[in-house]
């Protein structure tokens, strides 16, 4: 794993901080094709490590374990078509699974390979671009979460960890890390062992999910007060 805070660490991160400001401006004062563009290169970029693989990128790796069922590569294809369509629940998994799960891989990566390695720029582009486009789609252009969003996306995130889970007792994979932490250190080596640290995750996770809604429930909450003080009038 790339070491943490070194210094192809930290400029990739400023970097994407730094190219997330600039989209999230753009949605804000121009929006238009262009975020069309930001789908595709997110689709390319996770294509491209397919494409990578299949052409023995990474000798002695089964293609059962190299399927994009992680978190952040379903996100990935997901945040491209809630770009693509702006429709709401596809925004509002982007949003949460975006700056609750993708970022985590961002600051604690996964990733054994440094720059400029094409699987390093492949991972940084894919998961920065999932958090930029999340931010652009509900900063940028202000499409925020609805009511019940925290569940909707909660429930939708248990039922894929299910399914995940099934692939993982039948190809001997290990997505999502729902059989064993990974070899690097993560956050989840501060929840305790398996299968106690899959349970804290998804208290976390919930809990992420509703402090991330929290600006939009209290406009909410406003919103409807003011709608309910103009019925009276």
């Amino acid at each position: 794993m790339s070491d943490l805070l070194a210094p192809e660490h930290v400029i990739v991160l400023i970097a994407i901080a730094a190219t997330t400001a600039v989209l999230v401006a753009g949605a804000r004062r121009r929006p238009g094709p262009w975020l069309r563009v930001l789908a595709g290169v997110l689709v390319v970029d996770a294509v491209s490590w397919w494409v990578y693989l299949l052409g023995g990128g990474q000798p002695g790796s089964r293609l059962a374990l190299s399927l994009p069922l992680q978190l952040c590569d379903a996100a990935i294809f997901i945040a491209a078509v809630a770009l693509w369509t702006r429709h709401p629940l596809l925004i509002e998994v982007t949003y949460f699974w975006g700056l609750a799960g993708t970022i985590q891989a961002l600051l604690t990566p996964d990733l054994p390979q440094h720059f400029p390695s094409y699987p390093y720029l492949q991972y940084y582009i894919a998961h920065g671009g999932v958090v930029a486009a999340a931010l652009v789609l509900v900063v940028g252009l202000r499409q925020h979460p609805r009511r019940w969003s925290v569940v909707w996306v909660a429930g939708l995130t248990l039922g894929y960890a299910a399914l995940v889970g099934v692939v993982d007792a039948a190809t001997g994979a290990n997505y999502m890390y729902l059989r064993s932490k990974p070899p690097s250190p993560t956050m989840l080596d501060a929840l305790g062992s398996w299968p106690w640290y899959i349970l804290a995750a998804t208290l976390i996770a919930v809990t992420l999910f509703a402090l991330l809604d929290a600006p939009f429930r209290l406009r909410r909450g406003g919103e409807l007060r003011e709608g309910r003080a103009e019925a009276l009038r």
